[in-house]
């Protein structure tokens, strides 16, 4: 009797696990940490790197990102765009039965903690940290709350590469080198051109679903097909950025360690091809997601062995 009341439990605990960690949807949270380790190893170039400062930052950026997502699970709940058969979703709602209440208030709790992990940064640093980190959190709510979230227009590619990747990379770059420099803006550039493509990727997939109930995303409004081409041609941008990059006399020969991903770009992009159902495309999805992780973690090294070297 013992043995078998011991086995639904482990069962119960795996479950609940699992629960809790496909609702932060951990594909996405690329982008949370990205940006962070690239501002952080360009920085590297300016003087020596305060660890704590990295982590608080990295920490901070991946709790955002993960309230985003929470966010995004609750308000597409409320409004009634969820259901056990939705794709691409935490599910925490509707397939698991976690109250939309902790949903929400875990999101708001992440926000509490990023917001204490933000106080440290700006005493470290400076408290116009605080202004641009409220400015962030206020978006992330608003990527999908408000009474017109960010998510349902066009803009929100636009949005999440440019707070998710731009101003996080500045923000780590500024709190270890105390300037933000040209160098530093302009290898964000093919970040946060990757961060919007994890959110045309996920648009691609949701395209029927999203039509359906009123949004005016890019995919919908140039059509599956072109916004398949957006996203090859938004890799096609990125690699050839930093292409332009590694020629110039500013930067190394070794951020071209980047063009070692171009297979993983190369996947998403025909994994969305000829696809219609949402399952159907989550390998693309997942590949898309991947390719901002190795083109990320590519340039990281590419930036610190130009250091050393």
């Amino acid at each position: 009797m013992e043995t078998k009341m011991e086995a639904p439990a482990a069962v119960q605990a795996n479950k609940g696990f699992r629960v809790w960690w496909q609702l932060m949807r951990p594909h996405t949270l690329t982008a949370g940490f990205v940006p962070v380790t690239i501002g952080t190893a360009l920085a590297l170039h300016e003087g020596q790197i305060n660890i704590l400062l990295f982590l608080a930052m990295l920490i901070a950026s991946l709790l955002i990102q993960a309230a985003t997502n929470m966010f995004n699970e609750y308000y597409d709940y409320k409004r009634g765009l969820d259901n056990e058969e939705s794709v691409g979703i935490g599910g925490a709602i509707v397939r698991d039965g976690v109250k939309p209440e902790t949903v929400l208030g875990l999101a708001l709790s992440f926000f509490g903690i990023a917001t204490l992990i933000g106080v440290y940064i700006c005493m470290e640093s400076s408290w116009w940290i605080a202004v641009i980190g409220i400015i962030c959190m206020l978006v992330a709510y608003l990527y999908t709350g408000g009474p017109l979230p960010i998510a349902y227009t066009p803009f929100g590619e636009l949005i999440s590469g440019l707070f998710m990747g731009l101003i996080i990379i500045l923000l780590s770059f500024y709190i270890q080198s105390g300037s933000v420099t040209t160098e530093s803006i302009l290898i964000s550039i093919p970040i946060s051109i990757l961060v919007g493509a994890i959110m045309l990727s996920n648009n691609i997939r949701d395209l029927d679903g999203d039509k359906e109930n009123g949004r005016k995303t890019v995919a919908i409004l140039i059509g599956r097909k072109n916004a398949v081409n957006l996203l090859a041609a938004m890799f096609a941008v990125s690699y050839l950025w930093v292409a332009g990059l590694a020629l110039s006399n500013e930067f190394s020969f070794w951020l071209l360690l980047v063009f070692l991903s171009i297979p993983k770009a190369n996947e998403a992009v025909k994994g969305f091809k000829g696809k219609m159902k949402p399952i159907e495309m989550m390998p693309a999805m997942k590949a898309t997601a991947q390719t901002n992780t190795i083109f990320g973690l590519l340039l990281t090294i590419g930036l610190t062995v130009s250091f050393f070297l």
